[in-house]
């Protein structure tokens, strides 16, 4: 069965899309844009502030499924200029500590509101 998972505490949609899905204990998190979900706007700086309140965002939705990010698997990260590999990797890592899910991470053209940095993952209950 279906869930539809949705808090006020990570930006809402600006899609068609759910904030995440859960199917059969797995957790799927739409990318998340570095939006704060207070003041809708980007936080200042570059892509370490960027990556920091993207991840906010996921642990928030996490949060509202009952899990952590601890229970990350996999994701994905996309870039608006691969330059911004190494910031983005310095906040990444602090986030998991030393068990760290399976990842992707590339470089697109532009992202929505021309964000630096997007991530998506999938989670499970375990």
């Amino acid at each position: 069965m279906k869930k539809i998972i949705a808090t006020n505490n990570a930006p809402a949609a600006i899609g068609p899309y759910s904030q995440a899905i859960e199917v059969n204990g797995t957790i799927f998190v739409s990318g998340q844009l570095p939006i704060n979900p207070s003041t809708g706007e980007f936080p200042g700086g570059g892509i370490k502030e960027q990556t920091e309140q993207s991840f906010k965002n996921i642990k928030a939705i996490l949060s509202e499924a009952g899990l952590t990010i601890n229970n990350i698997v996999k994701t994905t990260v996309l870039l608006a200029d691969m330059s911004d590999f190494g910031g983005m990797n310095e906040v990444y890592a602090k986030q998991f500590g030393e068990t760290f899910p399976a990842r992707s991470a590339f470089a697109v053209k532009t992202l929505p509101k021309n964000a630096l940095v997007e991530i998506e993952v999938i989670a499970m209950r375990f």
